[in-house]
């Protein structure tokens, strides 16, 4: 990790239409799992969030039951969102995320297949990014209704840096789109 580097804070409040997370240093994480008790491990997942030194957490989303994308054979997932402001850079937050999902048990077998915990970097401020470890914004963010419903009530005016269209407008493109169902399963 670099020096140490001072937070800012995010309002929460109604900001007259400032897009937050637009701001570097602000990102936008996915949270997920199928395995185990996922709704406890997404919880767990933000605390230690919310408790890291170099993370603020900002907001999180409702947990909502959603449809198993890609691979289709498999337990439905539990899945939010969370907004945070953080001084770390993308890949120090990346491998942050990733020693989560190991503590929680993560175990990488197959693409899109059963885990007790996924957490997505999904956007990093307007950052545009691909490496071999990194796509910002996330490749398929545009695709996938279990990431844009909970995106949609932490962050309304997200806009999609590559693309430019709002969290809203990628949700109603999806209208249609069968197999991405997201039921409520509750609060923060």
């Amino acid at each position: 990790m670099g020096p140490e580097v001072k937070k800012r804070t995010l309002s929460v409040e109604d900001n007259g239409g400032f897009d937050e997370t637009a701001a570097a240093g602000t990102a936008l994480i996915g949270l997920g799992g199928n395995v185990g008790d996922p709704l406890a491990y997404c919880r767990e997942a933000v605390r230690t969030l919310a408790e890291h030194p170099h993370v603020r957490l900002v907001r999180c989303s409702s947990f909502y039951r959603t449809e198993p994308v890609g691979k289709i054979d498999q337990s439905w997932f539990v899945n939010g969102a969370a907004l945070c402001s953080t001084p770390l850079q993308p890949e120090e937050l990346l491998a942050l995320l990733q020693e989560l999902e190991w503590r929680c048990g993560r175990v990488r077998r197959e693409r899109w297949g059963p885990r007790s915990l996924d957490l997505d970097l999904l956007s990093f401020g307007r950052m545009v990014l691909e490496s071999e470890r990194l796509t910002l914004p996330h490749p398929r963010i545009h695709e996938r209704r279990f990431v844009l419903v909970p995106l949609l009530e932490i962050a309304p005016r997200w806009r999609h840096p590559v693309f430019g269209r709002t969290a809203r407008e990628l949700l109603d493109a999806l209208d249609g789109v069968p197999g991405q169902a997201v039921e409520f399963l509750e609060s923060p």
